[in-house]
This record gives structure tokens, sequence and C-alpha cells, in this order.
């Protein structure tokens, strides 16, 4: 009897582990918002593939299992399936991934997604941090390039934030503002909007989207179309989950990352187009940069290739995928 009620035991024990590994936890990286949030794009698309498939999927608010080195963390435990993260978060491992943040470096995603291609980029990163038991399975879009934001003054040309201090997101955006002319301070996203208020900060680089979907617009009063970066999230997966998978199971997440990826940039393209219009009706000024103005930035943008952020070999391979991808 003690034997069959030990069978019984860990029977359920075993079945209670498998309901809860059969459950895809994503940790969302902002409001779920189809209409404004690219990022939302890709998850949702991405989870509803997974429950065709038949698994589990159950999203994460952001902020409910912590900040960007804790979900880390829970992927790289296996404790947390599927995280829409920053960047960075993949950069501390494998420093190599800023490139896609080097200003200028894409023309536009379709651009962006050529160069993935053809740097086998994915494999690169996935072949570095592996040993972190974590993988990288898309960067998504956020939302158009990355333009100005600014509470009171018209950016036309760099000439023109020579008094500006804006909000970087860390030491890259910094050297980018210098090179412009201008300065940085590092402050958490959290904190831009009383920044902004109180003049802690003047402004920002971001997608359009961004002052819209956060409600800033009664203090954000400026846009200027630069066209900088293509702000993006680094959705990470826990490698522990994804090698436990079935055959069938690992092929519908395949299939839903393609989905995801398409759905992304199918809502890229209108958003693209809406996002300006969007903000005008909002009451902000957008100044509509000529590819000479534009050319201005990208011009002393060069500065910070070189500046120390990445190493040389680094720099020169994504110039070089770049290149032969433009």
């Amino acid at each position: 009897m003690k034997l069959k009620a030990l069978a019984i035991a860990l029977a359920a024990m075993v079945a209670s582990a498998s309901t809860v590994s059969a459950e895809v936890k994503i940790a969302l990286d902002g409001k779920p918002d189809l209409k404004l949030s690219g990022s939302y794009n890709w998850s949702y698309a991405f989870a509803e593939v997974l429950k065709a498939g038949g698994m589990e999927v159950r999203e994460m608010p952001r902020g409910s299992v912590g900040n960007e080195t804790e979900k880390f963390d829970q992927v790289s435990t296996g404790l947390l399936e599927v995280s829409l993260s920053d960047v960075r978060a993949v950069a501390q491992v494998d420093p190599f991934i800023y490139g896609v943040r080097l200003p200028y470096i894409f023309d536009d995603a379709a651009h962006m997604d050529r160069a993935l291609e053809a740097g086998k980029v994915f494999e690169r990163v996935n072949k570095a941090i592996a040993g972190q038991d974590v993988m990288l399975l898309a960067l998504v879009p956020i939302g158009p390039s990355s333009g100005i934001i600014t509470t009171d003054s018209v950016v036309r040309k760099p000439a023109d934030m020579a008094s500006l201090r804006m909000r970087a997101l860390d030491d890259a955006q910094i050297a980018m503002y210098q090179a412009w002319g201008s300065t940085g301070t590092i402050v958490p996203w959290g904190e831009v909007p009383a920044g902004l208020q109180t003049g802690v900060i003047d402004g920002y680089l971001n997608s359009p989207f961004v002052p819209v979907m956060f409600g800033q617009t009664d203090f954000v009063r400026n846009f200027s179309d630069a066209g900088v970066i293509i702000p993006m999230r680094a959705v990470i997966a826990s490698k522990l989950w994804y090698d436990g998978l079935s055959d069938a199971d690992r092929a519908t997440v395949e299939k839903a990352i393609d989905t995801a990826d398409a759905a992304n940039r199918a809502w890229l393209a209108d958003a693209s187009v809406l996002a300006l219009a969007q903000l005008e009706a909002k009451g902000v000024t957008v100044q509509r940069l000529s590819i000479d103005e534009r050319g201005l930035f990208r011009e002393r943008s060069k500065a910070v290739y070189n500046s120390g952020l990445m190493p040389e070999d680094s720099v020169r391979a994504w110039t070089e995928i770049s290149s032969s991808t433009r």
C-alpha cells in the first residue's frame, strides 16, 4: 500500500511538472496595444500560433516578473520561457549585438532583415550566449525609426541641440549626443516624464509612437523625424525550455517566430505612415527633415562607430554587413 501511495504521489508530481512546463510565459515590455505597440503585435501573433498548436500561453504584464536583469536570470534558469527584453540584456553577454543600435546602420526594417540574414547574426549571437542557457529568437522593431523628441526646442540640425540635455539610455547614446554637440544623461524610463516636466532633461530619442503610447503629448511638443535608429526589443527564450520541446512543439515555435516577424513588419509599414499624423493630431509639431538635413546627423554620428563602445572588428563587421545589403 505504501509503494502504491508513493507511485501515485510521484505520478501526480510528474503530471504537475508537465503542466507547468507546457505553459509558455511571455514577459511583455509594455501595454498590450495592437494599435500602437510593435512588440505586442509580435508577441500576440507568436502566442496565437502557439495556442493553435496546442500550447498554453500566459502573458506576463510589464514589471510583473521583475526588471531586465531579473527577467534575464529567470529565462536563463528556465523559470520564464520568453521575454521581450532590452537589447542590452543580450549585449551584456555578447556585445556584438550592439551593432543593431549604431546610428544609421540600417535604412529601414527591410534593410535590417537583409543584414541580419546575410551576416548570420542570430547564429553568431546564439553561439555566444548558449552558455547562459538563453537564445535569441527575434529582433523586433517597436515602432518607426527614432526621432528627436523635445519639450520646447525645434530641432532640424545638430546645432539646434547645443543647449539641450537629452535623456540617454546608456553610454552609447551619450556618445551620440556628444557627437551631435549636445549632452546626455542616463535616466531610467520611469523617471522620464518627471524629468521632462521639471526640466532635468529636454528630450529623448525614440519612435514617434512613444509620446502617444505613454501619454506624454501634454508636455512633449516637438518631434524631429531624424530616422536615427530602429528602436527594437530582443526576444529571448530559455534554451532549457526550447531544447526540451518535442519535435512538433519546436516546429510550432519556429512557425510562430516567422508568423510574428511577418505580423510585426506589416504593422510597422502602416505605422510608419500613421505615426507622424497621430503626433500632429495630439498637437505635437513634427519636423520632417530632408535627406540633406538627415545627412548632417548621419555624418556626425560616424564618430560613435569609433568611440570604443564596440570592438573595432565588430564595428567593421557591422558596417560591411550593412553596406553589402543596402
